[in-house]
């Protein structure tokens, strides 16, 4: 069994398969968890694609293209259609057409686990790995792209939000 549900908290409608089996469900645009047994179900079916018809004309309904819902076909036939299609490119594709080698960019991707560090996270390392005098943090953070004004003007933000101290030329965070 499928429903389709509603948010209470965003207004989106999602797709819910046996709600009558879960206790809950989460909305997928706001993350706001609902007991599914007070969830509003605008349609059941057992039938899935029936349930993201449904869910379709809804969002259309709503967003005042009932016309152009009706224009464009099931949602089945829409996605039999893009199953076929010729036109579509894959990311390693698209980046060796774009002059790029994949292989070295899946490397450079995965040198940094955590993925890119902002400014700040950056400075606050800084501060974290031990000498933490202005001239040190500012050094580290120019040698990992941050410049040099902009990891002063962090520091002394840092500082007068209350989240870092100054003592004696070192910094801490707090």
């Amino acid at each position: 069994m499928y429903a389709v549900v509603g948010c209470r908290s965003c207004g989106t409608y999602w797709l819910v398969s046996d709600p009558d089996a879960q206790d809950s469900a989460t909305c997928p645009r706001c993350d706001t968890r609902h007991p599914t047994d007070r969830l509003k179900r605008f349609y059941e079916s057992e039938n899935r694609a029936a349930a993201a018809q449904a869910r379709a004309k809804l969002l259309a309904d709503k967003r005042g293209q009932s016309g152009a819902f009706e224009r464009a076909g099931s949602v089945a036939e829409l996605e039999r259609e893009l199953e076929g299609f010729e036109g579509a490119v894959d990311d390693r594709e698209y980046l060796a057409r774009s002059g790029l080698d994949p292989d070295e960019v899946e490397s450079a991707g995965s040198d940094d686990a955590g993925g890119s560090r902002s400014r700040d996270e950056i400075v606050r390392d800084a501060i974290r790995e031990g000498d933490a005098t202005e001239e040190a943090v500012v050094a580290y953070a120019t040698d990992r792209g941050v410049p040099a004004e902009a990891a002063r003007d962090i520091l002394d933000r840092l500082a007068r939000r209350g989240e870092a101290t100054e003592s004696g030329g070192e910094y801490r965070l707090l």
